[in-house]
């Protein structure tokens, strides 16, 4: 059977604060700008997901759809939506990670990639804080 790749887009809205709470004001806002803002800003995110593995040879199918719409569900939308990242996730709290689009990336893949079925693999994680900026992630470390 042939390799394929899929690709589902989620979407979810969130506001985050790039800050690091060791540093003073004046270094937060020299190095993030105006993300800095203590009181945070807000995306609608788009999170692409690409699986790949070989094809099945009675459905065709790399993954089994609504197995991994449920993993997207839980692991990114229900996580993330309408949530404040360094209030409501612990791993972008202040003195974590920093909620940067490569940070969520590098995230999603490690909680998407433990939960995926058998027979497929993550190969890609793009997460779009707009329509001219995203970041990917493709698992190296």
């Amino acid at each position: 059977m042939p390799t394929a790749y899929l690709t589902r887009t989620v979407q979810f809205s969130a506001a985050h604060r790039y800050f690091r709470p060791e540093w003073s004001d004046a270094r937060n806002i020299e190095t993030f700008g105006a993300c800095a803002s203590p009181h945070g800003h807000g995306h609608t995110y788009m999170c692409e997901v690409t699986v790949k593995g070989r094809t099945d040879p009675m459905t065709a199918m790399v993954v089994d759809l609504v197995a991994l719409d449920r993993v997207l569900h839980e692991e990114v939308v229900a996580r993330y939506d309408h949530r404040h990242l360094n209030l409501d996730a612990p791993e972008f709290a202040y003195g974590q990670a920093v909620p940067t689009g490569e940070a969520l990336c590098v995230e999603i893949w490690r909680r998407v990639a433990s939960r995926l079925p058998s027979g497929c693999v993550l190969a890609k994680v793009r997460v779009r804080e707009e329509p001219a900026l995203w970041a990917e992630y493709h698992g190296e470390e």
